[in-house]
């Protein structure tokens, strides 16, 4: 009696908190859970004349097992024996005007895979982690003064067997960890993991947003591989899609026959950039859903932080229809809790925002007005450097401004400088092909992209492939062409990479201050007749890197650059190396003299090799 009075006050506490909107973990008591011997089914479909439960244990026979509805809840509950892991269930529920929709399990933690539609029972509490080393350093960290440097990847495609199917979990980690060990990478982001049916989707059109996509394994599955990337010292960001999702009739769409994830004014909920149906954060259940599916993957699978996908369309009510004007005030009040919530119960976690306009304090605190973030993606200087670096180098000298203005915001933000799978898709080209010039050329252009960005403030993300120059664009459908690195020009480039992550890695200045002025200062920035720009990054030990970039293939053989201590000055790093691809077989040692350049006391004279970026630093101080 005792025990059932408990149940009771459990349920209506649960059922409180998940209507009002602060039910942060609300996938502990709706979706299937063992509880003794038995299974208890809840889902909130307020709406619905009935609800039956379907599935392997009722052999599938319509109309399937009733469920009673609890209260004025909205709740609708089951319990019975007999049901075990992996078995197939829906819901079948009749609508009020009399139609029947057969619905995937909203909280479901596992699910058929495609083309199959049903859910899966599951428990995911048995699985035994190992990665508690790693959770207890990261607990200590502090990533806006750590080196992070995301491979961004897509399991789909990554790498396929040899029978043509993509890896599994376990068996994408087994490949992927070496690989980013060996190329020095310190994240790996995984393009959307939730379930969903259409590949072509890439990821982004959820149905089953607590589920795993069963293409690639189970849970446990899934769990294994993340334990695996932190067991080798690899943080795993996940891309998570809280702003709209599949109208599939299985899915959240029109789930108890309502408008009941969406909003009633169409206006609201289509989407129409991509076809979907946009969540109604006006609905505090709405809002339990999202908050707890983000605590969700953050603890249960221990993910190191969440990328938000399309932020701008949850701050502008019609974004992606007349631009950017009508504030969605009930999408920035869900972003500041989100975050708040977030910081609040996963302190380590990090949040990251893919926000493409101009928005204010992305990443400031919201006790300050801020939205919240950590890290957001700096779109415009990607955008920006990519169309300057597309363009024929004799013309460079007319948009020097694409070098200097992103100093002018850089501090705004604390951004991460990415180069994502957007960008290499829909005709935009890979990030080789992108680089004008001949074949080799294009080589010289995007060395020198990448060494400019590993040298700018902000933390880095590279989309798989572009570290061994993946020539034609992405396709979801196939791997990536892994015979490229037969080529001597690739296997160069791939080499190059591997060195200049390693340096970064290696190098405070690049990476401990890159949220401050104290942490960057221009040596040359208005030489835009040559296309060249020096700039110095600064450790908070004061030690320096001097970065020194030409954007033009004509090399300078005695270019002058003012520095601030007496000594000779060894090159860390010259992307024209021939080791590289480049021209130039081996790095020099610059001694300065006494002769103000550039408002310093010194200068030295070095060689700034064409479509070449170089990293030197003082050697010998005397």
């Amino acid at each position: 009696m005792e025990n059932n009075k408990k149940q009771i006050q459990d349920h209506r506490v649960d059922a409180h908190l998940f209507h009002e909107g602060t039910h942060y973990r609300c996938y502990s008591f709706l979706g299937a859970h063992k509880k003794n011997k038995k299974v208890q089914f809840t889902v909130w479909a307020p709406r619905a004349k009935a609800v039956y439960l379907i599935g392997d244990f009722t052999g599938w026979k319509d109309p399937g097992l009733p469920m009673e509805r609890l209260d004025d809840s909205g709740l609708w509950r089951i319990s019975l024996e007999g049901v075990k892991v992996y078995d197939n269930y829906k819901y079948r529920i009749e609508t009020v005007h009399g139609e029947i929709r057969y619905k995937a399990d909203p909280f479901a933690f596992h699910a058929e895979e495609r083309p199959r539609t049903a859910s899966k029972f599951f428990s995911i509490g048995g699985y035994k982690w190992n990665d508690g080393k790693y959770m207890r350093a990261r607990k200590k960290g502090n990533p806006q003064t750590s080196p992070i440097n995301i491979y961004e990847a897509n399991l789909l495609s990554w790498k396929k067997n040899e029978d043509g199917k993509p890896l599994s979990y376990r068996e994408f980690a087994e490949e992927m960890i070496p690989y980013l060990k060996k190329t020095g990478y310190t994240h790996i982001e995984l393009m959307p993991l939730m379930e969903h049916p259409f590949d072509g989707s890439w990821g982004y059109q959820v149905t089953g947003y607590y589920a795993p996509t069963s293409r690639y394994g189970t849970p446990y599955d899934f769990m294994a591989m993340i334990d695996s990337f932190h067991q080798h010292g690899i943080g795993v960001i996940l891309d998570w899609v809280p702003v709209h999702f599949c109208k599939d009739d299985f899915g959240l769409a029109r789930f108890d026959g309502t408008y009941l994830y969406e909003s009633l004014d169409q206006q609201k909920s289509d989407n129409m950039d991509w076809g979907t149906l946009n969540f109604d954060y006006l609905k505090p259940e709405v809002v339990s859903f999202l908050i707890s599916n983000a605590i969700y993957w953050l603890e249960e699978y221990h993910i190191d932080g969440l990328r938000v996908d399309a932020v701008a369309y949850m701050l502008y009510r019609d974004y992606g229809r007349r631009g950017e004007t009508e504030h969605n005030k009930e999408g920035i009040s869900f972003i500041k809790k989100l975050n708040k919530v977030v910081h609040e119960q996963v302190p380590d976690a990090l949040m990251i925002a893919e926000e493409s306009t101009a928005w204010p304090h992305v990443t400031g605190s919201v006790e300050n007005e801020g939205l919240g973030f950590d890290f957001k993606w700096n779109m415009g200087w990607m955008n920006d450097i990519l169309a300057y670096m597309e363009t024929d180098p004799i013309y460079r000298k007319y948009n020097q401004k694409a070098l200097t203005f992103p100093m002018v915001y850089a501090y705004s933000e604390k951004y991460i400088l990415p180069f994502s799978h957007d960008e290499v898709v829909h005709g935009k080209k890979s990030m080789l092909d992108k680089m004008p010039g001949k074949y080799e050329q294009k080589f010289d252009n995007l060395r020198l992209l990448y060494t400019y960005t590993m040298a700018m403030p902000g933390k880095k993300l590279l989309f798989m492939g572009g570290e061994f120059g993946q020539f034609i664009e992405w396709n979801e459908w196939k791997s990536l062409d892994w015979h490229l690195l037969e080529y001597p020009h690739h296997e160069r480039l791939f080499g190059f990479v591997k060195e200049l992550n390693k340096l970064y890695l290696e190098q405070p200045a690049l990476y401990e201050v890159d949220d401050s002025f104290e942490g960057f200062e221009w040596i040359e920035h208005e030489n835009h007749q040559e296309s060249i720009i020096a700039f110095e990054r600064i450790a908070k030990n004061g030690n320096r890197i001097i970065c020194l970039f030409n954007f033009t293939p004509v090399s300078r053989t005695i270019y002058p650059i003012g520095v601030k201590d007496k000594g000779a000055y060894k090159t860390l790093f010259l992307s024209a190396h021939r080791r590289y691809g480049g021209s130039i077989p081996r790095v020099k040692r610059y001694k300065s003299v006494e002769e103000e350049h550039h408002g310093r006391d010194y200068t030295i004279r070095v060689e700034l090799p064409g479509l070449s970026g170089q990293l030197l630093v003082l050697d010998d101080k005397k």
